[in-house]
């Protein structure tokens, strides 16, 4: 396919977009940029989310900023003259609902005349099948860049990222949230709570499926714990722990990341390096059995408990058999919000704690538990996941 022939993509709101030609030029969210990035696409510039700030977060940025990528802040609060001279042929964000994008304003792109991507992250799909739909689109851009190439300091050498900006000259210069949030913990500062079975965002409460669900039951009284200082749940953590992955969730439900056409040139690596970390997770997981617990920390007083089988790359944690521990019953159908005593409760081995900068350290833990660090929106590539297995793999071994 030449740079002057139609493009055509169908997202996964089912909207047919299409082009002219091949677009050249990409503007992104922050998470599906590094995706891209690693998938041999270079935007000309990325944008943040609601719970992000005016800098990168290093969590999310991938090596987005080490290549010069400019990063634009929050895509709400984005101005139209800021997007028209980046001159995009394409914006591409995610979506949780399969219905709207997440962090740039729909009307906004409409007003651009140009293809808006939103591809799905959300617990409706299992992760090979994101990897799978990011490979996809980054082939079918890659087709309108050169071929190969150096990406610039810290990028890859030929066979590595096309660099999509004006005649592949590198990023450009920088001249009402609609969709559920799922991989965003509520702000450490203002924690969104919502009724059961919705979730909060900052346009108002959606049908359940986000993270943003939160907060202790309505009438569940909270007293102070005089010797933690944290606030303690009147009602208490009863029973064992409920543990998914292992024998309740095995390995034989796991089926691996194929290499598809929309795979180019340097990506078979990447997904060899995969399927390795697969492998040397799975075998870490079994030899250890250690009780894993993903959360997010708000604050000294409250933590949002990750419900694994809500999110696609824990729920492939639990096929690897990693024995992933679910908060139990409560408001908040990707979180679980409660204080930081009910993580004692659960009796973690392993912590996987939220790395994002809006999130804030673990509190409050049972002693000799392990740390390791989470990313909630780790870049959907083969090569962001490999090297997450790879770090929970060396968490987990003795």
């Amino acid at each position: 396919m030449s740079g002057t022939q139609a493009w055509g993509f169908t997202d996964d709101r089912g909207e047919q977009l299409g082009a002219a030609r091949v677009p050249r030029r990409v503007v992104a969210y922050v998470r599906a940029g590094a995706a891209l990035y690693d998938l041999g696409v270079i935007p000309v510039a990325v944008y943040g989310s609601g719970h992000d700030g005016d800098a990168y977060d290093p969590a999310k940025a991938g090596v987005l900023e080490a290549v010069g990528v400019p990063y634009l802040g929050p895509g709400r609060a984005l101005g139209e003259a800021v997007l028209r001279e980046l001159r995009p042929d394409v914006v591409v964000d995610v979506t949780y609902d399969g219905k709207t994008p997440y962090a740039l304003d729909k009307a906004l792109v409409e007003r651009l005349g140009v293809p808006l991507v939103a591809l799905s992250v959300g617990s409706e799909l299992d992760l090979p099948a994101i990897l799978d739909r990011f490979a996809a689109l980054a082939a079918g851009l890659r087709v309108g860049g050169p071929g190969g190439g150096s990406a610039g300091p810290g990028g890859p050498g030929p066979g590595g990222p096309v660099t999509v900006g004006s005649e592949g000259s590198g990023p450009g210069p920088v001249g009402s949230e609609t969709g559920g949030p799922e991989a965003e913990a509520p702000s450490a500062t203002a924690p969104e709570t919502a009724a059961p079975g919705t979730w909060a965002s900052d346009a108002g409460a959606f049908e359940a499926g986000g993270p943003m669900a939160g907060g202790p039951a309505a009438g569940i009284p909270v007293a102070d714990d005089p010797a933690a200082g944290i606030p303690v749940v009147g009602a208490p953590v009863t029973g064992a722990p409920v543990i998914v992955g292992s024998d309740a969730v095995g390995p034989e439900i796991v089926t691996p990341v194929t290499v598809s056409p929309a795979v180019g040139p340097g990506q078979g690596a990447a997904l060899a390096e995969f399927e390795a970390a697969e492998a040397a997770l799975r075998e870490a997981a079994a030899r250890s059995g250690l009780g894993v617990l993903a959360l997010s920390g708000a604050g000294p007083e409250q933590v949002h408990l990750a419900r694994p089988h809500a999110w696609p790359e824990l729920a492939w944690l639990a096929g690897l058999g990693v024995r992933l521990l679910d908060p139990g019953p409560g408001p908040g159908a990707n979180w679980l919000t409660s204080g930081w005593e009910r993580v004692a409760g659960l009796r973690p081995d392993l912590v996987l704690f939220d790395s994002r900068e809006h999130a804030t350290p673990p509190y409050a833990l049972p002693g000799g538990v392990r740390l390791a660090p989470w990313n909630p929106e780790t870049p959907p590539s083969p090569a962001a996941y490999a090297r997450f297995f790879r770090d929970l793999a060396e968490a987990l071994a003795p």
